[in-house]
């Protein structure tokens, strides 16, 4: 703000600012003192001097009354997260104002009481960020088991009722368009919010189309390796795009985590010994078809990355029941164009058993989605892939429940590499550090007394 003085033919304008003033003269013509006339301006020590006001009572007089504070005042919220900083000047200067010993005693005390009350609100804050932490990493490996389960449920609906896993996809995405009550009871639009619906369409598409690769890839190859390829190809590729998209890294212990839980994937799909030293002549049809296999399968992972990046970018304005209604309706198009491409026939449950069985299929795939869109929303996608690939040991100890086989050696060194790289994950995410909270307290005071706030 500036403000002008004229003085004869002299032109002073002055900048105030809170901490410095600048003053800059500038003199049209000479001052010349007039005949007759005596200029006199009070010297320290004179009589009236100290009633002159000065450029500090100037400042704060603008200050009080300028526009801008008595806006920035009505905006302003009643309660702050860590308390009203005027709340907390009027607590800290009704002490001083008792005077004498008292005064002291009460400033201390008050000194004392506003040291506890940062502590505690400190203390309260910690605690809410990390319960928040430890329900999403909860839903996060709680999705990771419905994901096992559902590896398990549709082999089991393949090799017992001859249920294609195509057939399975069209049918809960059908039943999971029920999903739209959630934005329509929220008043929302279930095609997203004007301006980022190209946007949810093309996630949408690109998780339609992972799933319709990566099912599509359990009629060529099994449903263990071509999981196990879907989730290591969308591991890895989330942590390359979410950087070159989003310009999100990784942690050097995340980073390490995410690799050895790469490690444990690639154990899983080495070759067993029968098919590593068999001597029979390989089958031409049988080699194009097994690759064609593991080609859609990193095909799934690359959409699957697509996908996850792009709720990312979307995560404050699409709701979990908004991206779950966008799969399931682009799912609804995208699964009977697969089926006719690939010529699967269709065949419907034809028992109760087979009903339950797609119904818990359904349930498993809604839950395990719910869970990983719900973490997008807090933790880097590469990381949420990393902790779904607990579904692979889960997938593992259920089906020798259900269906006994012995694993091999790789197999059990590189679950038990998984296991231990998501409990790290999940222990740095949760574990507090040492002396954290201190250290979080002592920034914050330091904030309070530093003058800029």
């Amino acid at each position: 703000m500036e403000s002008t003085h004229l003085l004869n033919s002299s032109k002073k304008r002055v900048k105030i600012h809170p901490h410095t003033v600048t003053a800059k003269y500038a003199t049209h013509t000479p001052y010349s003192p007039q005949p007759g006339v005596h200029t006199h301006f009070p010297q320290p020590g004179d009589e009236g001097y100290d009633d002159a006001p000065s450029f500090e009572d100037f400042g704060s007089f603008l200050e009080e009354t300028s526009d801008k504070k008595q806006l920035t005042e009505s905006k302003r919220w009643r309660l702050t997260l860590f308390g009203s900083k005027d709340k907390e000047k009027d607590t800290t200067n009704k002490p001083q104002a008792a005077g004498g010993g008292d005064g002291s005693e009460g400033g201390a005390r008050a000194a004392k009481v506003s040291g506890k009350g940062v502590g505690e609100q400190l203390a309260s804050f910690g605690e809410a960020s990390v319960s928040a932490s430890r329900l999403t990493w909860v839903g996060l490996l709680g999705a990771a088991l419905a994901h096992g389960c559902l590896i398990v449920l549709t082999r089991l609906a393949s090799e017992r009722f001859s249920l294609g896993p195509l057939f399975l996809l069209l049918v809960r995405s059908i039943v999971q368009l029920l999903s739209v009550a959630v934005p329509l009871h929220r008043g929302e639009n279930p095609f997203g919010p004007q301006g980022y619906r190209i946007r949810l369409l093309c996630y949408g598409i690109a998780y339609s189309l992972s799933l319709c690769c990566a099912y599509s890839s359990l009629t060529f190859v099994s449903p263990g390796n071509g999981t196990t390829t879907w989730r290591l190809a969308t591991t890895a590729l989330s942590a390359t795009l979410a950087f070159l998209l989003l310009e999100e890294r990784l942690g050097l212990a995340d980073g390490i985590a995410i690799a050895a839980g790469l490690c444990g994937l690639g154990l899983v799909l080495l070759p067993t010994a029968d098919e590593s030293n068999s001597d029979s002549p390989t089958d031409p049809v049988a080699f194009w078809r097994g690759a064609f296999g593991w080609s859609l399968s990193a095909l799934a992972g690359l959409w699957m990355a697509l996908a996850l990046v792009g709720y990312r970018s979307l995560k404050d304005r699409v709701g979990v029941g908004t991206a779950l209604f966008t799969v399931s309706w682009t799912g609804c198009l995208l699964a009977p164009a697969s089926l006719a491409l690939l010529q699967e026939g269709w065949s419907w449950p034809m028992s109760a058993p087979a009903w339950a069985l797609v119904l818990g299929l359904v349930a498993c795939s809604v839950a395990a989605f719910l869970g990983m869109t719900h973490a997008l929303t807090r933790i880097h996608p590469a990381l949420v892939s990393a902790s779904q690939s607990l579904e692979i040991p889960v997938a593992m100890l259920l089906h020798l429940a259900v269906l006994p086989l012995a694993p091999t050696a790789p197999e059990v060194v590189g679950n038990v590499m998984v296991i231990l790289s998501v409990g790290w994950l999940v222990a740095i995410k949760l574990l507090p550090a040492r002396g954290g909270g201190r250290r979080q307290r002592e920034e914050y005071e330091e904030i309070l007394d530093s003058p800029i706030k």
